[in-house]
């Protein structure tokens, strides 16, 4: 395969300056394939961040560049997509979207003692136990069931129902759900996994009507979520709630292309332009401008954050060697657009930034905070 920088891929940077001007990073996304509409984003935000360290005068003195290896949405090529980065000799890589194609290939970045900086993927088991050559800046998938499960509770939810897919990231926020539910003493009356390419959800659905839980969470990527939000109205169920575990129920396509049966749907998600971090609003600003105008999901401001924390590591270590860059990443502390980022060892995660998760309600056809108070939530409007 073929690869791509984003000087040719994104960035549209002049191609004048020289290796020994700039300082390579690595990063794999899905610019192919089933993630690609995450991967969109993700290169948005390798954009912004990278024009504005070089507008500020770069690293070291030396611009910074990104050689971005699309891994086609596909396991294996994440693999091959990642030893090309490691042949490339890049000092560290930036490791993007879908939880069983991260996992792979941070256990194959750490094998070979490349630090890679997850900053998207969600899966528990990324990060618990972890590796030392592997830290995540982003929530892992526990924060995104612990987000839903507080409104829940906080709403006097007695009962739930899970429908999610089979794949890491849906197994862990789920798998999270059940075990906060029981914590909560909220009864799951209904867990339901699914294998990728079910796209009839009525039977389970049906079966979830006739239980008539308080809520209903749901974990699922792009295509499914617009599915099952359809099919649910199609059918009638009626909880309190219906909330998404993110993924594609917090892109602004699941708006657009559930129509009205989006209405009142809520959703974790891990950054939104009403956070009160310093910057948020210019950024949100900058990631439009890079998507054509289009609205950026929290994925677009996680790797903007991404580029920035490898510019600070490399800063620190003084240069590109991966071991000293490794090092400098235990140490760094600093606060971007997407919010403070340290890595820490907690709970049985390994160098692990400890950020929480948000969520947001479609009202009138459009994302609202409705939680935490320090977004200035708006009130959560209620099926039933």
């Amino acid at each position: 395969m073929r690869k791509v920088t984003l000087f040719t891929l994104v960035l549209a940077l002049t191609a004048s300056a020289s290796a020994q001007s700039t300082i390579k990073i690595g990063a794999i996304t899905s610019i192919t394939g089933r993630f690609a509409e995450f991967g969109k984003m993700q290169q948005a935000g390798f954009k912004v961040a990278v024009d504005e360290i070089n507008r500020k005068g770069g690293v070291l003195g030396k611009k910074i560049e990104l050689i971005v290896e699309d891994n086609a949405s596909d396991v294996n090529k994440g693999l091959s997509a990642a030893e090309r980065l490691v042949n490339a000799g890049v000092p560290l890589v930036l490791n993007e979207y879908s939880s069983s194609l991260v996992k792979a290939q941070a256990q194959y970045l750490a094998r070979q003692k490349v630090p890679n900086l997850v900053f998207t993927s969600s899966g528990d088991d990324i990060t618990k136990p972890g590796n030392d050559y592997i830290y995540r800046m982003n929530q892992p998938a526990t924060e995104y069931a612990k987000v839903i499960l507080n409104i829940f509770r906080d709403n006097k939810f007695k009962s739930m129902a899970i429908i999610a897919g089979t794949g890491a990231f849906e197994k862990s926020v789920a798998d999270a759900a059940q075990k906060i539910a029981r914590d909560y003493g909220i009864q799951v009356l209904e867990d339901q996994r699914y294998d990728k390419g079910l796209t009839d959800f009525r039977p389970v659905l049906n079966r979830i009507k006739g239980k008539n839980p308080d809520g209903i969470l749901m974990v699922s990527y792009a295509e499914d979520s617009v599915a099952l939000m359809r099919q649910a109205r199609e059918v009638g169920v009626r909880p309190r709630l219906y909330a998404g575990g993110a993924a594609g129920f917090a892109l602004p396509e699941f708006v657009k292309d559930s129509g009205s049966a989006a209405e009142n749907v809520i959703t974790a998600t891990a950054w939104i332009p009403q956070l009160r971090y310093p910057g948020v609003q210019k950024l949100n600003v900058e990631l439009k401008k890079a998507l054509g105008g289009a609205d950026p999901s929290y994925h677009a401001a996680q790797a903007y954050a991404a580029v920035l924390v490898a510019a600070e590591a490399i800063k620190k270590a003084g240069g590109t060697d991966r071991e000293k860059i490794k090092d400098a990443l235990n140490g760094v502390s600093m606060m971007t657009a997407f919010g403070p980022i340290s890595f820490k060892d907690f709970d049985g995660f390994k160098n692990q930034s400890p950020l929480a998760m948000v969520a947001q309600q479609v009202q009138g056809g459009k994302f609202v905070p409705i939680y935490p108070k320090s977004v200035v939530p708006k009130a959560i409007k209620f099926e039933r």
